[in-house]
């Protein structure tokens, strides 16, 4: 029905760019953020819980539930990516600890209660490693029945940036996002190639760090952190004089406005051999089939839509606008 809210859940790390992620979930009017799950990944997972309790808090989120998830990889011991995300894993902004407490159950227990508890079906927005997604897609394959989408900020059709071809999310759980090309759902991959384009101009970092909301400050404030490129206008310190990268947020964007962003349904796997291509997302972009597939026949390969380009300007935009909003 035209005008009803999306219902959605974010599966985390937080995490700079995941902050900004839930912030614009939280006050976009098209969404209604039904629970936040957290898992390893640029920190701790009882780091992740803590952040996102914070930012939550921040942002006038009420009591969306928090539930916390696996702290380790399925296979692999956890890698953090502190040296992006600092110490802290939220830039080391000294923000004040949270005054609520997550929820009593699971990430997996949370996330199968919330979307089969969906009068509507969920789409899901992992911003993380895929370990949690993983496992409930294993324990409780029946949520899929009320699931319409996954749209996940992970992989890479070009350039890596945990390794020359593998993204952070994939490259840190591997076999969890090999399950998650199996979920029988569609999947919608908001890959490096469009996640580093979109970048907040640094005149409006500025602008949001001198907001008087704090929500909207503490988006200027994260966007400050993770400079995309040097803006010529800036005088400032501390980053004032850097543009900011929306990062994760803008796999949210993508939902709450799926016309920026476009999109191939293509085959996708991931690269799950030790070596160089570990953790690599292997998008087939061929107009027809190789010499591998006539010789060897058809690899069973999941389809994905895969996100190749994206309307910048448009989402840095729509991201202005609701991060705005009191």
């Amino acid at each position: 029905m035209a005008g009803q809210r999306i219902p959605v859940i974010i599966d985390c790390d937080t995490g700079v760019d995941d902050a900004l992620a839930l912030l614009f979930a939280v006050r976009h009017p098209g969404l209604e953020l039904r629970a936040v799950t957290c898992v390893a990944g640029n920190t701790d997972v009882d780091g992740v819980v803590r952040n996102t309790l914070t930012v939550l808090e921040q942002a006038g989120a009420g009591d969306v539930p928090v539930a916390r998830g696996a702290e380790r990889p399925l296979i692999e011991a956890a890698r953090s990516a502190r040296h992006v995300h600092g110490a802290d894993g939220m830039g080391d902004l000294g923000l004040p600890a949270p005054s609520r407490r997550p929820a009593d159950v699971d990430a997996v227990t949370l996330l199968r209660r919330e979307i089969l508890g969906s009068p509507r079906p969920v789409t899901l927005i992992p911003t993380a490693p895929l370990t949690n997604i993983a496992l409930l897609l294993r324990i409780h394959p029946e949520v899929t029945r009320n699931i319409e989408r996954i749209v996940f900020m992970g992989g890479a059709v070009a350039t890596g940036n945990a390794t020359p071809v593998a993204e952070f999310n994939v490259w840190h759980d591997p076999e969890a996002a090999a399950v998650l090309l199996t979920a029988g759902v569609p999947i919608t991959m908001y890959g490096l190639d469009v996640f580093q384009r979109v970048v907040v101009p640094g005149e409006e970092v500025r602008r949001l760090r001198a907001s008087a909301e704090p929500g909207a400050r503490l988006a200027g404030e994260l966007l400050a952190h993770r400079p995309a490129a040097p803006d010529p206008d800036g005088d400032g310190p501390d980053g004032d004089d850097s543009a900011g990268g929306l990062g994760d947020a803008g796999a949210v964007c993508a939902v709450a406005d799926p016309g920026g962003l476009t999109t191939r349904l293509l085959p996708v796997e991931v690269s799950l051999a030790p070596g160089p291509t570990r953790g690599q997302t292997v998008v087939d972009r061929r107009p027809r089939p190789g010499e591998a597939e006539i010789h060897g026949g058809a690899r069973e390969q999941a389809l994905v839509d895969v996100g190749l380009d994206v309307d910048v300007e448009r989402y840095v935009e729509l991201y202005l606008e609701t991060v705005g909003r009191p």
